[in-house]
Formats: C-alpha cells, sequence, structure tokens
C-alpha cells in the first residue's frame, strides 16, 4: 500500500516516517537547512507480527521482535512524505493521487485545526480517499491535561469532516513511543484497495532523476530513473512504454509543442528490492533507456508512463465547487466567484497545469493550459488561484466528459 504522511508545517511528519521505516526522507540540501519537507518525501517499510509473545497480538515496523526473533511481515508499505507549508500545497496535493490511505499528523502542542491541517484533510476528501488515522504528536512535550484539551480539539474538527470516526493516537515519534499501537491500527484497519492488473499498464510519475554521480564515464551511464505507482495493469523489465505529454520543444516564432518519449524499461526497484515487474500498490522506480538529462529534476512529474496512454489535451471542461472560506489561511477569506481570463493552477493527478480560464458559469468552467495533461477519465480536480498574492486551494472539481 502507499500510505501519505499528510499534516500542518513542523508538526513531526518526517520524524514519524523516521520512527516507522529508520529513513529521513528530507534529503535534499534547501530541506535541511529550512527544516521542512520541499520534495514529496518517500520511505519503504512494513508492518510485521512479532509471534509466540505472551501479548496475543504484538505489531512492529522494526526488523526484529522485542524477544529477538524476526517478525511475519503481513503488509509492504510506501510512505508519501507531503509538505506542509502552505506554499508547498501542489507538491501535497500531486502526492495525495499515490495515497491508498492517510496518516493526519497534528502537534500536541499547538491549537487544531492549525490552516494546512484544515487543507491537507480537504484534500484528502477531494481525492476520494476514505481510510484515516490521526497520530497526535509530540505529547512528550505537553502535560497530560494540555494533551487532552487537544484531543478534545482534534475530535471537534474532525466531526465537521467525513473523518468523524477516525482513530486518534497519542504518539511521540521522536521517542518512537506508541509505534506499536500505529503499526496494529495500520494492519487493522486500512485495506489495500481492488487493483486491475489486466488492462494495460498505467503509471503516474510524481519524481524523476538522474542518478548518475558527476564524473561518470559516457559507457557507465544509467539511464533516466522515473518514480510514482502504477495504476492498473503489470509493468515488466524489457516493455517498451510510451511517456506522454513527454518533453517540451521549443520551436521557431516561440511556438511550444510536447513530444511524447518512447523507451524501454531497464530495471525495476522497490525501496532497495529489485524486481522484473511492477504492480499496482506502493511506490516504484523505474530505470529507462533514456537520456539522463530529460529526467533530472523531477523535468517528468506530471507525466503518464505506460502501454497505451492516452494522448494529452490542452483545453479541458471542469464541473467544479468553490469552498465558502480559504482553507489554508489563518484569516480564512471569503471566496469570491472565479471569473473570465483569470489564471488558476489546476492539480490533475500528479499534473501540475497553469491555465487561463476561457468560459465560466455557476458549475462550470472551460480553460486553456499552458501546458497538456493526459486525462484518464473523469479525473479529480483541485483548483488552486490567488488569494492575497499567495496561491491557494479554493475548490475541486471533475473532468466533464
Amino acid at each position: 500500500m502507499s500510505i501519505g504522511i499528510v499534516g500542518h508545517v513542523d508538526h513531526g511528519k518526517t520524524t514519524l516516517v523516521q520512527a516507522l521505516t529508520g529513513i529521513w526522507t528530507a534529503r535534499y540540501s534547501e530541506e535541511l537547512k529550512r527544516s521542512m519537507t520541499i520534495k514529496l518525501g518517500y520511505a519503504e517499510g512494513h508492518i510485521g507480527l512479532c509471534e509466540g509473545l505472551e501479548i496475543p497480538e504484538s505489531y512492529t515496523t522494526d526488523n526484529v521482535c522485542p524477544q529477538g526473533s524476526k517478525p511475519r511481515i503481513i503488509k509492504s508499505v510506501s510512505y508519501v512524505d507531503a509538505p506542509g507549508h502552505e506554499v508547498l500545497m501542489a507538491t501535497m496535493l500531486s502526492g495525495a493521487a499515490l495515497m491508498d490511505a492517510a496518516i493526519l499528523v497534528v502537534a500536541a502542542n499547538e491549537p487544531c485545526p492549525q490552516p494546512q491541517t484544515r487543507e491537507h484533510l480537504k484534500s484528502l476528501e477531494i481525492i476520494g480517499l476514505d481510510q484515516l488515522i490521526v497520530v497526535q504528536n509530540k505529547i512528550d512535550i505537553v502535560s497530560y491535561e494540555q494533551a487532552k484539551e487537544n484531543y478534545k480539539q482534534i475530535v471537534n474538527f474532525l466531526n465537521a469532516t467525513k473523518f468523524s470516526k477516525a482513530p486518534i493516537l497519542p504518539v511521540s515519534a521522536l521517542h518512537k513511543v506508541n509505534i506499536d499501537v500505529l503499526a496494529m491500527s495500520m494492519a487493522k484497519m486500512f485495506r489495500e484497495p481492488e487493483r486491475d492488473f489486466s488492462r494495460p499498464a498505467i503509471m503516474l510519475i510524481a519524481r524523476s532523476f538522474d542518478v548518475n554521480l558527476p564524473g561518470t564515464r559516457p559507457e557507465n551511464l544509467i539511464g533516466g530513473v522515473v518514480g510514482g505507482s502504477v495504476m492498473k495493469g503489470v509493468l515488466r523489465v524489457g516493455d517498451e512504454v510510451e511517456i506522454k505529454p513527454g518533453i517540451r520543444i521549443e520551436l521557431k516564432g516561440g511556438r511550444i509543442r510536447y513530444e511524447p518519449l518512447i523507451t524501454k524499461i531497464s530495471s525495476i526497484r522497490y525501496g532497495n528490492s529489485n524486481t522484473d515487474e511492477a504492480k499496482p500498490g506502493g511506490l516504484v522506480a523505474i530505470g529507462t533507456m533514456l537520456d539522463p538529462s530529460i529526467t533530472k529534476g523531477d523535468a517528468l512529474m506530471g507525466n503518464i508512463l505506460g502501454h497505451s496512454v492516452p494522448d494529452p489535451v490542452s483545453d479541458i471542461r471542469i464541473k467544479y465547487n468553490l469552498f465558502e472560506r480559504v482553507l489554508g489561511s489563518k484569516d480564512q477569506e471569503l471566496i469570491e466567484p472565479l471569473k473570465p481570463r483569470e489564471i488558476v493552477f489546476l492539480i490533475i493527478r500528479t499534473a501540475w497545469a497553469r491555465g487561463t480560464l476561457t468560459r465560466v458559469t455557476r458549475d462550470e468552467f472551460e480553460a486553456k493550459l499552458e501546458k497538456p495533461v493526459v486525462i484518464l477519465g473523469k479525473d479529480k480536480v483541485a483548483i488552486i488561484r490567488q488569494v492575497r498574492g499567495r496561491w491557494r486551494l479554493v475548490g475541486w472539481g471533475q473532468v466533464a466528459s
């Protein structure tokens, strides 16, 4: 499964992923300098069952049980660490498209809800995710009374959403307190969605890399790598695949077009494990025969890889709903109606699409996109517009047929 770790900035999401997997997902120099997640982080982990103990059911995310034996692995997990800062909401939304379930992290030492707590939870509602556990983190730095008051605030917040029955677990991610209880909750509550292995493969690309070190000789270069999640079908080493919309080509006269890519799969990797197949479920890295300069720096993020990928479109029609207020700001300003010729960002699966509204009615709009996107059906769409100089999530919609 792919499990998202979401919530407000500095509430302990990356520390929780480390407690669950031993991996610190903030790997980039700017992230370490600013102590915040900027790009989507990934970490592979598992949930194991420790048998032969006095406790009937003892769950762990470690490789060794308390008595020293090896756990029986019952669920493999890809964790998606989403940034919590308000200016990185588009990154969080693109990551949400990969999630089968989510953990909402709420710090016990701050009032609940914080702006991105509201915004992230609404984003999960937009994509239709219905599996959620709430982690009340940082219980080690508050008193019992503070923790209890914060718990009541979380309950009141959840009661106004569709996640009113989500469990709330007190945790100290820093000291790994109650991580075993969180593991048990994930094992018992989170169910793998139905997977379709029979149709032509489709993979959402959320990251892309050049994995070659500086100074690598040409004969030793490794082809470009893309990371994301297979939504349906099966990809195999040696398969020829296409990637759309592809790469940006500048033409004479300032015109731009996007050219699809065709390549072969050279390797498939889940975490530290190489395999011959990639199926729906979890996050996977696909090695290709592409020139690594094409994939470096997340250049292919938002593309679709597969055996038979639909052609991208630049004109799109959306049936939409606006929120009453801006959830991600402290002031929660009232949201004004959309206007023709307004520029908005549309987040469609892992693609960010900047576009100009060409027609607007009360419940539908048409937009001309600066960069084409691949539509896979009646895709859910998050709508981001400028409010007081900042890009804010203001509503959601669905691609009209």
